[in-house]
């Protein structure tokens, strides 16, 4: 069982959805089959889209679960989809989602941590055009750093 954030089974870069809770769905099964969150953690995610849109711009988003989630949470665990053929986001064209399962507060480090690499266009361009987990793994990294406590 791996501890850490982001576990490379959890790349997953060439993944279809029919729309975005298809999406968002695909990305929570990542993160229950990494042994990250409980299956129901899924349903978290979706009430919180519904709630508030996770589309961050740039083609990503960042589906998490909502507050009363987090009993759902195993580990903090990260979890990156590609969707080559994009995600109609609400009107918006998604090709990446990076998920998030956190316990406690641990959530506003890793969001703060992926909003400084996809406000750089080089590297969310370079996020969002993927085709090996290492790229992905070295873009993510120092999240992975900041994020220990």
């Amino acid at each position: 069982m791996s501890d850490q954030l982001l576990d490379p089974r959890a790349i997953r870069l060439a993944e279809t959805a029919a729309g975005r809770d298809d999406a968002i769905r695909r990305c929570g099964e990542v993160l229950v089959e990494i042994g990250a969150a409980e299956p129901g953690y899924i349903d978290t995610m979706l009430a919180r889209e519904r709630s508030i849109s996770t589309y961050v711009g740039e083609g990503v988003a960042i589906p998490h679960g909502t507050l009363a989630g987090k009993d759902l949470v195993k580990r903090d665990a990260l979890a990156v989809l590609r969707f080559p053929e994009t995600v109609d986001w609400d009107g918006e064209p998604v090709t990446l989602c990076v998920a998030i399962a956190a316990q406690g507060d641990g959530h506003v480090e890793l969001l703060a941590a992926l909003a400084e690499i996809l406000l750089d266009e080089d590297q969310a361009r370079e996020l969002r055009e993927a085709t090996e987990p290492e790229t992905v793994t070295r873009l993510l990294g120092s999240i992975q750093e900041e994020a220990k406590p």
